[in-house]
């Protein structure tokens, strides 16, 4: 049984190649430490959306829609205004609709700090010092440091661990979402029509014409709750950002917090298992015609910082100077 982490060239740029039986991951640290590629060889599976073909620039062009890239911060800021309890930050409009989208770390290039073997798991560890070096600091002058744990093991699959230390003298906003990039169908020579997704979610949220919450409550149709019973099909229809609490939900007769994903023609399911801090799911497949979609855990909920609601309902959080905080989560084949 092999087991390895290497640093690899990746046309051109240095990446890391983890390997742990059956399991297969490159950590792209120049596209923001996104998990380019996680592979299943015994299965033949293409877990997240990978492209061979692609340049360094086409993937820089479009991060977002590869691997599993790290957002901070996540989703939308309406019209670019970043509120915290010590500051008012203004965000530059990317966005269509008159928003700020995604933030800007997954599109930095990050450092290799290690790659390593220990215990029959592959290991990576990324990192990226955000401070004046940065060209966004002059817009938002707080630093930090982002550091990124990914493991790769027979029992766990791939882990991933990403921690955020405040590094100034002002308040930090910890807000994250993991943009998930699943392919369907996953399986070699497969149909979409046989993926299907299992998502324990509660309360939808209303969003405006802007895709920002109006802090409204929406009640589940018929057709959402097939997230609740696992027969939502993923693709071939539009799902365009559907908004819910997280809950929890059970798998094989335990509790389970996060989303199941299966191929109904060969009974191969991904379990994408995340921590509580998790505490959103958006869910988005770009028209539904692309061969992929995202389920999206998020700490905070869309445009969390501006919202007047309480912190407990949004999800918004800081880190006072000093202060970390992790988060976690694990993606494997049942």
């Amino acid at each position: 049984m092999a087991f390895s982490a290497n640093v690899i060239s990746y046309k051109g740029k240095d990446v890391i190649e983890l390997t742990a039986g059956k399991y297969k991951a490159i950590i792209a640290p120049f596209l923001g430490s996104n998990v380019l590629r996680l592979q299943d060889t015994e299965n033949e599976l293409e877990i997240l959306r990978y492209d061979e073909n692609l340049s360094i620039e086409e993937l820089k062009a479009s991060p977002e829609v590869y691997g599993m890239p790290t957002l901070y911060l996540p989703n939308r800021l309406s019209k670019g205004r970043l509120k915290t309890s010590d500051a008012l930050y203004q965000f530059p409009i990317n966005d269509p609709l008159g928003n700020h989208i995604h933030g800007f770390l997954h599109k930095r290039e990050h450092s290799i700090v290690s790659a390593t073997v220990v215990n029959e798991t592959a290991i990576a560890k990324t990192e990226y010092i955000y401070d004046e070096n940065d060209e966004f600091f002059e817009t938002y002058p707080v630093s930090f440091k982002a550091e990124f744990t990914f493991t790769l093991s027979l029992k766990d699959g791939l882990g991933y661990k990403f921690t955020m230390t405040n590094t100034s003298e002002k308040m930090l906003p910890f807000g994250v979402c993991n943009h998930t990039v699943i392919n369907a169908p996953f399986t070699k020579d497969g149909d979409g029509l046989d993926s299907r997704i299992y998502l324990p979610v509660g309360e939808k949220w209303e969003l405006d014409s802007a895709f920002i919450p109006t802090c409204d409550f929406l009640p589940m149709t018929n057709h959402e709750r097939q997230y609740l019973t696992g027969c939502q099909l993923p693709v071939l229809h539009d799902i365009n950002n559907d908004v819910f609490f997280a809950e929890y939900g059970s798998f094989n007769n335990k509790p389970f917090y996060g989303t199941i994903i299966s191929d109904e023609a060969t009974k191969i399911q991904i379990c994408y298992e995340i921590c509580e801090d998790y505490k959103y799911w958006i869910i988005w497949n770009n028209s539904g015609d692309k061969g992929y979609f995202c389920p999206e855990p998020s700490t905070w909920i869309i445009d969390a910082p501006n919202l007047n609601i309480p912190p407990n309902e949004t999800g918004y959080l800081e880190l006072a100077p000093g202060e970390s905080k992790t988060i976690s989560s694990k993606l494997y084949v049942v």
